[in-house]
């Protein structure tokens, strides 16, 4: 069960942001959404910091290199984008699913050239399943 319990949180998580997304005001600057959800994280964040067992935080902070920065770029990326493409008629239904299809076949290509993983037949098969999938939760 513990195996499973980080992924239950990517979900729930992730559940709950899109849907917060999907509810922001129409006359909130998208900018200041993205403001007020930094500094709420940040909040947050701070607050669970000390109770994170793990290295120490001088260590860590020695350790900080250019991954993070680039992390917390994209995580505005991320933000600013559901955010405009709701705005602009996106169904909640669809748009996280496409955006997730989508950025998983690219970190597919990621991991085969990158890091070195490698791809059985059933994962060959399932990710052309995704990628019909795709094409069928896009046609029009």
């Amino acid at each position: 069960m513990i195996f499973y319990l980080p992924l239950l949180l990517v979900v729930a998580s992730t559940t709950l942001y899109h849907i917060s997304q999907k509810s922001v005001s129409s006359q909130v600057n998208p900018m200041l959404s993205v403001t007020v959800n930094y500094v709420t994280a940040l909040v947050v964040s701070l607050l669970i910091l000390p109770f994170y067992p793990g290295n120490s935080l001088r260590g860590s902070w020695k350790n900080l290199n250019w991954p993070s920065m680039a992390v917390g770029v994209s995580i505005v990326g991320i933000e600013l984008g559901f955010l405009v493409a709701y705005r602009a008629g996106w169904r909640i239904s669809l748009a996280s699913l496409i955006a997730n299809v989508a950025t998983a076949l690219l970190l597919l290509v990621a991991g085969l050239f990158f890091f070195r993983e490698h791809l059985s037949a059933r994962s060959a098969l399932g990710i052309a399943l995704c990628i019909a999938g795709l094409g069928l939760v896009m046609y029009r």
